[in-house]
């Protein structure tokens, strides 16, 4: 087997950004994929990637969970990425997106947890759906009250596991505070970045959180780990590596973050 072929290694209790949103999330001997996005750099859409995946899909062996935090955008769910949800045993996202993907996917509403059987021998990993908003907190609202489009993070959790929050495009510190208040003990969180900005959207204000908010979102959630993704790779994304390094020095939670290279991997305990 060629080297750039080998399948991803297993590293568990750890995470690694692939580029995007994409993430991987290995925990209790469970493969998890954050927000596929495969394709190849160009147009989509009205949205223009510019990087591909750190790994390729085929590289990432048996994957046993794929979590989706919405279907509506390209850069969080693409044409390669849909494929790949739609083949996965069990797909977790929003109601709506369910619908949309059919198969194995279920939809989880907000404080909806679903157990997922461990690998490990360790019992259950429970995801829990959690409240995002994809845009600004005065954004207009569609009738089902969702700004921009339905959206979900979650939260990972297991007897021995770090738990683990996945924001989603989350831009809203007010969901950030709800789920550190409901939530008991948090230990990581895989936080979408990159303050995207989408001409004609709600005056070009971000729709994803920019750096100062992220520092902002590890303080209340206080957790000893935050894996930064969303950042990079579209040309929508309007802050990189650099504000966020900024933004956690400027806190002083600069111990905190880790942000290496894309398909690098992290530990989710400090």
């Amino acid at each position: 087997m060629q080297a750039e072929d080998a399948e991803l290694p297993r590293r568990e209790g750890e995470a690694t950004v692939l580029g995007g949103p994409t993430a991987v999330i290995d925990l209790g001997g469970l493969r998890l994929v954050v927000d596929p996005t495969f394709d190849d750099p160009g147009p989509h859409g009205y949205l223009t990637k510019t990087l591909g995946p750190a790994v390729p899909e085929h590289r990432l062996g048996p994957v046993d969970v794929v979590l989706v935090s919405h279907d509506a955008h390209p850069d969080n769910l693409d044409e390669r990425g849909r494929a790949f949800a739609t083949a996965a045993p069990l797909t977790l996202t929003v109601p709506g997106a369910a619908g949309r993907l059919g198969g194995r996917a279920v939809g989880l509403a907000p404080w909806t947890a679903l157990p997922v059987p461990r690998q490990d021998g360790g019992g259950d990993l429970t995801v829990l759906a959690v409240p995002a908003v994809h845009g600004p907190e005065d954004g207009e609202r569609d009738p089902e009250g969702h700004v921009n489009c339905e959206v979900t993070g979650f939260v990972l959790s297991g007897e021995g596991l770090p738990a683990v929050y996945v924001s989603g495009d989350n831009a809203s510190m007010r969901a950030v505070a709800e789920i550190a208040r409901r939530v008991p003990r948090l230990d990581a969180a895989v936080l979408n970045a990159g303050a995207a900005r989408v001409p004609g959207k709600f005056r070009q204000r971000p729709v994803s959180m920019d750096a100062r908010r992220v520092a902002a979102a590890a303080a209340v959630l206080g957790v000893a780990v935050v894996v930064p993704a969303h950042y990079d790779g579209w040309t929508h994304f309007s802050e990189g590596r650099a504000e966020l390094e900024t933004a956690f020095d400027e806190a002083g939670l600069s111990a905190l973050l880790r942000a290496p290279e894309h398909g690098a991997w992290s530990p989710l305990r400090p």
